[in-house]
């Protein structure tokens, strides 16, 4: 069975009316993420100073979510609170599922829709080409693989990847309306264990999605180990906006204003104060920029939108 065999024998048909594809990955673990109970987890005296300040965490805090690949961390931060590090994905979970009906709506009203024009640019910037194998890791409801999918065609692939399947729910009448819906496919899973063989992809890309991966590294090292050698990764992602005056007014819509619409259109303030939280505590640009070239990309380059709000990083296989 060669590596395309491989692949399609992961796709599942849908039931009923749809034409597409899914799959649950059941190891052991993940079967835990989703049968434990709620844990209430206690959090380190720090956290309370963090959450009053609404602070954006000094490097020595950020480097923790880059930490060295041979040394994995036993904490990981979700928002501002640490957590053991084999728990945050139980979190990450339950935070998504907590919100996905409403995810798409709620991207649009906080960032008045400029998400679509962030999410077009990179798209754009990756050069796509007729008949290229796209993986969307982390893709959620689907927005960027839509995207790529109108270019590579039908003679192409993209994969929407993600461990959330209330997500790729969500995101499913947008795949079954548009017009290159016969290339998108969708598999369930880890971004720190893809099930792919290494150098399947011409390209990976990840929208908003990395900074909730526990051991981020670990998922830009599987990212390149199924790139073919010049293939190229794309990560857009939240940032730390450059001007000062236009921060001090970010923030105070990030911890005012959003968790106030989360209470009234999705019913939880806790969701909406988690994403600037979350936001707060991910690497500024040159610091992904390292830990990409950490796990083998070269050629990493990054871009500004909107003020530095989000970042564009597109880095290419050694």
């Amino acid at each position: 069975m060669d590596d395309t065999e491989e692949v399609e024998r992961m796709l599942i048909n849908f039931p009923a009316r749809s034409r597409y594809y899914f799959v649950i990955t059941l190891d052991s673990y993940f079967a835990v993420c989703y049968g434990a109970p709620t844990i209430s987890f206690c959090l380190e005296e720090h956290t309370e100073i963090f959450m009053k300040q609404r602070k954006w965490l000094d490097k020595n805090h950020r480097q923790d979510r880059g930490a060295d690949p041979e040394h994995p961390q036993k904490t990981a931060y979700f928002g501002y609170r640490k957590v053991p590090a084999d728990k945050k994905t139980q979190r990450v979970l339950q935070h998504f599922n907590s919100i996905a009906r409403r995810y798409d709506l709620m991207n649009t009203l906080l960032s008045f829709g400029i998400h679509h024009l962030w999410k077009r640019t990179a798209v754009k910037t990756m050069a796509l080409k007729p008949g290229d194998r796209v993986l969307d890791v982390c893709g959620g409801t689907g927005d960027l693989a839509i995207l790529a999918a109108e270019t590579v065609g039908e003679s192409g692939r993209v994969i929407i990847y993600d461990i959330n399947r209330a997500m790729i729910d969500a995101g499913l009448h947008k795949v079954n309306n548009s017009a290159s819906k016969k290339c998108i496919g969708f598999i369930q899973g880890n971004a720190e264990e893809l099930p792919f063989p290494d150098g399947y992809f011409d390209y990976a890309m990840v929208g908003f999605g990395i900074r909730n991966v526990t051991r981020m590294d670990q998922g830009f090292k599987e990212m390149c180990r199924i790139l073919k050698p010049g293939g190229k990764m794309m990560c857009l992602e939240f940032s730390r906006p450059t001007a000062p005056l236009f921060r001090w007014l970010y923030d105070i819509y990030s911890f005012h204003v959003m968790p106030l619409l989360g209470e009234l259109i999705v019913g939880s303030r806790k969701a909406y104060t988690h994403l600037p939280e979350s936001i707060r505590t991910f690497a500024l640009p040159d610091e992904l920029t390292a830990i990409l070239k950490r796990v083998g990309f070269s050629q990493v380059t990054a871009r500004k939108l909107t003020n530095g709000i989000a970042m564009l990083h597109l880095a290419v296989k050694a």
